[in-house]
């Protein structure tokens, strides 16, 4: 029980740490079964997310700060405003974070994926 507790902490924790704002869902005229999305995610100084992938074509652009990127088997990288990263639908991401522990960072994120499915899935 306290470590189902403590998880449940950690998480609202880390979900205080990223803000993730959803700007348009848009069905895909003449790819049957496909929607974009478009959302911005500000990361909090320090923060990061867990593993995950998201089945999606996955466009980033950074609008402020700076991010720390990679997917599997891929370089890691560090952006800055105006600088863009892509993951494919096969990609896991494995590490998405702040590069500074003392300003925050905001960027835009595009999605094609299914229609209906979730912008972001846990990988185990």
């Amino acid at each position: 029980m306290k470590i189902a507790l403590l998880l449940l902490c950690l998480t609202a924790a880390a979900a205080q740490d990223t803000k993730v704002t959803p700007l348009l869902t848009k069905d895909l005229t003449g790819i049957a079964g496909k929607e974009a999305t478009m959302l911005t995610v500000e990361y909090a100084p320090g923060a990061t997310s867990a593993a995950h992938r998201h089945n999606a074509h996955t466009f980033v652009y950074v609008l402020a700060g700076h991010i720390v990127m990679q997917v599997k088997d891929g370089k890691e990288v560090t952006l800055g405003p105006g600088q863009t990263f892509y993951e494919s639908p096969d990609d896991v991401h494995t590490v998405s974070k702040n590069a500074s522990t003392t300003e925050p960072a905001r960027f835009l994120v595009f999605f094609v994926k299914d229609k209906g499915a979730p912008a972001s899935v846990p990988v185990k």
